[in-house]
């Protein structure tokens, strides 16, 4: 491999030095910290020899390599001249060259993107509470039905909770706190205000009522104010009392912020939201369905359309609405059919799951937010294509007046809600307004295409499962059992929070969710490689198998703080050996996920990478088995 023609390529597509703010690298990639990551083209990038893939990640731009990282970093710090700790002497970096609306979309995918696999379960239970009772098989009035219905409930009751947690990451704000603060916005007590109706203050201050719960901007433009908070406590706070001050005067303020200022702009924009719709609706309703409709997915986001429960509502009083439940048809089903599309469309297998999971949850029970924010947030397009169906549909049912009697979360299942006594032709406008949604979203989804990372081919012979397995057992195949190097949960390489991993960029293998934090040998063979920051170690077996264990992820930002080194490079070990520990409460503390992957990175030498059937797994039990 030429590492210096490579390295040149690298260096000229990230715009040279004038263009790079600093460079470090990890165990497996140059993490670039650039001025304008906008002007790197990401496809030519993928075209340089030795690349596999690149990852926009924490204000970095990343390029994986894989275990030669550090010839092409010793390559370009001689180009780029850089300090010991990555950085050059180029100026302060300008404001980043991005589209907004892309930030922000990519801000919120990054914060929602961790939510997905609760919000898809919620979504799931509230399916199976729609049909159990249509099926005869479950009364909507017993203790089960009640339970579950918290069961489905809570994933998004809670959001801002679990948002305050994955904000507070990509923030490096203190995460607990962060969470403390989205308590306080949702604490019963509060919500209990809000219900009396009565006016509030603190200190004087006057706090506006606003049911927070479900909600998302609110919280994250709280705990984007809580990174400035904790500095300008940081500089205030004496050393000597700050593990007592800090937290104190951080809760203090944040949750006066949150409840007086921060939290009430999205009830005060819902509130104009309505009044400008509600208007416009009273004068040329035909506008008004169509603006609705197509906006529903970003008023969804924003929690907003709770602003308009009074009027969707009172359809559970038999007053018929025709505005607000008619859009969110258009809406969900289009959110379902987009999603449906991208599973059709996506080659990543990750993605289809997501995408599959998420179709089922906005067509069957109208829970639109897995496949909001898992699908077409994500990769934009898919919404764009909802939001136009959204408009056309909805000028055919602003034309036709369609309005819903009774109050359900529109969808397949709830298309009833659309019957009127004596008005045969509501119910029919009503299904034919589900038919062209579902129809034109997912034609439009088909033709815009989405702006997709392909699933690498590795391990393309093992392909065929039977086949593998045939081999197997016939013993015509050689097989290295490589076993857990730490005890704890096994789960899919898929579902690591990692692009790099879940796609699979370095290698086939699983990840370990870690119990303690000791790491022991997975086989006998020789360290091949102790990252200085002692967060990755890479492993080769005497059968030759090479194997990354990276424990956390983005734990190389850590410099090595949590991990205790047990062994040298070159060193040779058998298996069960301790190699390292790592202090997880620690890495917990400092706001990082502790899954450890175990990739083997050197996949496509061999037929099939395959792993355990168990969920749990001590450093006696296998792994993974590479034949």
């Amino acid at each position: 491999m030429d590492y210096a023609a490579s390295a040149q390529a690298i260096y000229d597509a990230v715009g040279t030095k004038s263009n790079i703010v600093s460079l470090i690298h990890c165990m497996t990639r140059l993490r670039f910290q650039l001025h304008d990551e906008s002007i790197v083209d990401d496809a030519k990038v993928k075209q340089i020899p030795g690349v596999v893939g690149v990852n926009h990640q924490s204000g970095q731009y990343q390029i994986i390599i894989g275990n030669d990282v550090a010839n092409y970093y010793d390559e370009l710090a001689k180009m780029g001249d850089f300090t010991d700790d990555g950085s050059t002497a180029a100026a302060e970096a300008p404001q980043q060259k991005v589209n907004l609306f892309s930030r922000f979309a990519s801000f919120i995918s990054s914060c929602m993107s961790p939510l997905i696999p609760a919000l898809i379960g919620g979504g799931m239970i509230k399916v199976i509470l729609i049909l159990l009772p249509l099926l005869g098989w479950l009364s909507t009035k017993g203790q089960t039905y009640a339970i579950l219905n918290i069961f489905g409930d809570a994933p998004f009751y809670f959001l801002p909770i679990m948002l305050a947690y994955t904000a507070a990451n990509y923030f490096k704000v203190t995460p607990m706190l962060a969470v403390t603060i989205a308590a306080i916005m949702i604490h019963p007590n509060f919500t209990a205000m809000v219900t009396a109706g009565k006016s509030v203050h603190f200190m004087g201050l006057p706090v506006t009522l606003a049911n927070y719960s479900s909600s998302v901007i609110p919280i994250l433009i709280m705990v984007w104010l809580m990174k400035y908070i904790e500095k300008g406590i940081d500089k205030i706070c004496p050393t000597s009392i700050k593990s007592i001050l800090k937290p104190l005067l951080v809760i203090f303020v944040s949750g006066t912020l949150a409840l007086v200022i921060v939290g009430p702009l999205g009830t005060y924009a819902g509130d104009l939201l309505s009044a400008i719709i509600l208007f416009v609706q009273a004068r040329a309703s035909w506008l008004a369905m169509p603006l609705m409709a197509a906006f529903m997915p970003l008023i969804v986001m924003t929690g907003m359309h709770w602003a308009f429960s009074p009027i969707f509502l009172a359809a559970s009083l038999a007053h018929p609405d025709s505005l607000i439940l008619p859009a969110m048809l258009a809406a969900n089903i289009a959110q379902g059919a987009a999603s449906l599309a991208v599973m059709f469309k996506a080659k990543n297998k990750n993605t289809k799951q997501i995408a599959g999971a998420a179709s089922i949850s906005a067509l069957l029970a109208g829970v639109t937010e897995p496949a909001l924010y898992g699908v077409t947030l994500k990769y934009k397009k898919p919404l764009y294509a909802a939001m136009i169906s959204g408009a056309i549909t909805g000028l055919f049912m602003g034309i036709v007046n369609l309005k819903s009697v009774a109050f359900a979360v529109p969808s397949v299942i709830s298309i009833p809600q659309f019957i009127v006594k004596g008005q045969n032709a509501n119910f029919i406008d009503a299904l034919i307004v589900l038919i062209a949604s579902f129809v034109i979203t997912f034609v439009l989804t088909w033709i815009f295409g989405i702006d997709e990372e392909p699933e690498p081919a590795l391990a393309t012979a093992g392909a065929t499962t039977t086949a593998v397995n045939e081999e197997v057992a016939s013993g015509s195949q050689a097989t290295t059992k490589i076993y857990s190097p730490m005890a704890g949960e096994v789960i899919n390489l898929e579902s690591v929070a990692d692009d790099t991993f879940a796609q699979k960029m370095l290698g086939d293998g699983v990840a370990i969710i870690p119990q303690d934090g000791k790491i022991y040998a997975p086989f006998s063979g020789t360290v091949v490689t102790v990252f200085p920051t002692k967060h990755a170690i890479g492993l080769k077996s005497d059968s030759g198998v090479e194997l990354l264990i990276h424990c956390g992820l983005d734990t190389v930002n850590l410099k090595g703080a949590p991990f205790t080194q047990h062994v040298q490079t070159d060193q040779h070990v058998k298996q069960g050996d301790l190699l390292m520990e790592a202090d997880l409460a620690a890495i917990k503390q400092a706001g990082y996920d502790i899954t450890t992957p175990l990739v083997v990175t050197n996949t496509k030498e061999f037929v099939a990478v395959e792993s355990t059937d168990k969920t749990v797994v001590s450093k006696d039990d296998v792994a993974l088995y590479v034949i």
